[in-house]
């Protein structure tokens, strides 16, 4: 199979001058600025997390060298995505890419904009597939990972396709070994939040938890091998107020089996805030329901 390195060449070059006017500077922290992209024609930005190190007199400086002043709608730590909104200025964004027919040797491109002008660099998709918890606990609806070289500068901005369409946001804070890129579903849910709320809301149960062997006799019957023990229940909270015990085993929640801390997390949704949850427990050998009220981590 031959390639055409000019025709190739020529083409990336034709890409970055399409999608330049997409990718921002943003001024909000001492040292070198972060990049940016634009999330909407409304004057969204969107940017890492990590890089907004003081929340007012920010700035963001467009592809043709304008300069405004940003406010910051919203963050979320956990995923390393911080929103924007600028005064003034007129904004393209770029269109989101369907992850869903990535592969593993798709070639990638990670746009910044550190300095005045776009910088670039080319790599592949070394890893992709199911939900990832970030070490922060934030949850990304799909696993991405880019062989790319993140120089000062880059978390915050887009990761393309060669069609120049949106993959996600790398970023340099989810993991000290590899680029870990915030995948676009996990950006529009994000901004969505912190567009609605100006940040991501979480359910709070208030308990400690660690997997524990369930009976054989149990194992069996629920056809599940482990289950959540309660080791700490916070004062008021909501497990408290609803019959949580110390020493209770959660094997299911809303009828989904519970086997790992990350499937309890999972249940634990922005969107199940004030609703009633039934936890299956066992108690005294015996198998019960407590229903909670899930309140809101703030």
């Amino acid at each position: 199979m031959s390639i055409d390195l000019k025709t190739f060449s020529a083409a990336l070059v034709e890409l970055i001058a399409q999608a330049q006017s997409s990718v921002v500077r943003v001024n909000a922290r001492r040292r070198i600025p972060a990049s940016g992209m634009v999330w909407s024609a409304d004057r969204v930005i969107l940017t890492a997390s990590h890089a907004i190190q003081r929340e007012d007199k920010i700035t963001v400086t467009l592809s043709n060298g304008e300069e405004h002043a940003a406010d910051l709608i919203g963050r979320d730590p956990t995923t390393d995505v911080a929103a924007l909104r600028i005064a003034a200025g007129a904004l393209s964004p770029l269109p989101p890419a369907r992850t869903e027919e990535l592969k593993v040797g798709h070639l990638a491109l990670a746009l910044a904009r550190p300095g005045q002008t776009v910088q670039a660099t080319l790599g592949m998709i070394s890893g992709c597939g199911e939900k990832w918890r970030t070490p922060l606990g934030g949850s990304l609806e799909f696993f991405l990972r880019a062989d790319i070289n993140l120089y000062p500068g880059f978390s915050g901005g887009p990761l393309l396709t060669t069609k120049g369409e949106v993959l996600g946001m790398n970023s340099s804070a989810l993991s000290r070994h590899f680029t870990v890129v915030v995948p676009v579903a996990a950006l529009q849910r994000v901004a969505s939040e912190l567009l609605q709320h100006g940040r991501v809301r979480r359910g709070y149960l208030g308990i400690g938890v660690q997997p524990v062997d369930l009976p054989a006799n149990l194992s069996q019957q629920l056809n599940q091998e482990t289950g959540l023990l309660v080791v700490s229940v916070a004062p008021d909270s909501p497990a408290e107020k609803h019959g949580l015990l110390l020493g209770d085993t959660i094997v299911s929640v809303a009828g989904q089996p519970l086997e790992h801390i990350e499937q309890l997390l999972a249940s634990l949704g922005g969107d199940r805030i004030d609703q009633e949850i039934i936890f299956s427990i066992l108690r005294g050998g015996q198998l019960q329901e407590v229903k909670a009220v899930l309140g809101e981590n703030v």
